[in-house]
């Protein structure tokens, strides 16, 4: 398959990008369709769904994407760029939607778990940061493999989100069900599209990692742009969706849990690379703080500019009553995107 591409022009290999990407998105929209359809029919909170299963779904393409990357790319950069890029497209994705409905964002009523969420992704960014300078003695072995003790963190805290989650998603009000399908066909076309997904997913990093070579990008940026806003695109088609049916709630929901969920695929990704540590793959080479900076420059910027939207994303559910403020804080957001691009190349 990467023999075929290899052999395309520039311009085709753009359009295979392109194309690749609008079927992850339709393929996407249906799976999240048959699970909000799943949570109907079995009475599952609307906030759960939004926050946890919706963000697992939308975030199927981060996943496999990543898995191939380490499995069979052996590119962990790309999966780095993959997770970080992505997130920060994602909080951009927050700021989107207040743009397009700033009225309906400030007369709607927000969980107060998607602040507590996005206190704990600037957590897992800094761990991130932390898992770059950390010395690979600080791995775990289990059985066959390692696992950074960061990976180890950011798992535990997941799990904890997780919990805080679905405590508020009990007091939640469940719609009723309108679908004619039942569970056994539902889980059928949802099964289906996921396959479909995951086997688009598989060959978008693919395609990425040629143009990534192409362009001449390093494979941190190239991940960030390519499969970080590529895997993204189904966030930004739900979220979106969700802001015109007036579900402010669930859109934000769907963004943060996704950026959270993603968190962990960077962790499954360090138990599958073997050859080092998944947060700094350049550690076998360099030992000197300031060549691990420079060597993970791409990274680091990222996540730097990750961390100030995420803290501007906190300040717009805070000051959501605001319009201008709120205007003035999305802007800053799109503004922190792309200057994180523009200085990590």
């Amino acid at each position: 398959m990467t023999h075929l591409f290899d052999n395309l022009s520039n311009p085709l290999l753009f359009s295979a990008y392109i194309i690749l990407a609008a079927f992850v998105v339709i393929s996407s929209i249906y799976l999240s369709k048959y699970v909000d359809a799943l949570d109907k029919k079995t009475n599952l909170s609307g906030a759960f769904i939004g926050g946890v299963i919706l963000a697992a779904v939308t975030s199927l393409p981060e996943l496999f994407t990543s898995l191939t990357a380490v499995c069979m790319l052996n590119r962990p950069e790309l999966v780095q760029g993959n997770v970080y890029g992505s997130n920060i497209f994602n909080l951009t994705i927050i700021s989107i939607c207040v743009l397009l409905s700033v009225k309906t964002f400030k007369n709607s009523k927000i969980s107060n778990t998607h602040t507590g969420t996005l206190i704990f992704t600037i957590i897992m960014f800094v761990l991130s940061i932390i898992g770059i300078y950390l010395p690979e003695k600080y791995s775990i072995s289990i059985i066959f493999t390692r696992i950074n003790i960061v990976s180890i963190f950011i798992l535990l805290l997941y799990a904890v989100n997780l919990q805080i989650v679905k405590g508020d998603a009990a007091s939640s009000d469940d719609e009723e069900s309108n679908i004619d399908l039942t569970i056994k066909q539902i889980v059928t076309r949802f099964t289906l599209f996921a396959i479909l997904l995951v086997t688009l997913s598989v060959i978008l990093t693919q395609v990425s990692d040629i143009l990534s070579d192409r362009l001449e990008l390093g494979k941190t940026v190239a991940g960030a742009i390519f499969l970080g806003v590529a895997t993204s695109l189904p966030e930004l088609t739900a979220s979106i969706n969700l802001v015109r049916l007036k579900n402010i709630n669930a859109s934000i929901g769907n963004i943060t849990g996704s950026n959270l969920f993603n968190f962990t695929i960077l962790c499954f990704g360090d138990l599958l690379y073997n050859n080092g540590s998944i947060y700094n793959s350049y550690s076998t080479n360099i030992s000197t703080l300031s060549e691990i900076t420079k060597a993970n420059k791409g990274s680091i910027t990222i996540i730097t500019f990750a961390i100030i939207s995420s803290f501007l994303s906190i300040m717009i559910l805070k000051f959501k009553k605001s319009t201008s403020i709120s205007i003035l804080l999305a802007l800053a957001i799109i503004a922190s995107y792309v200057a994180s691009i523009a200085y990590s190349m």
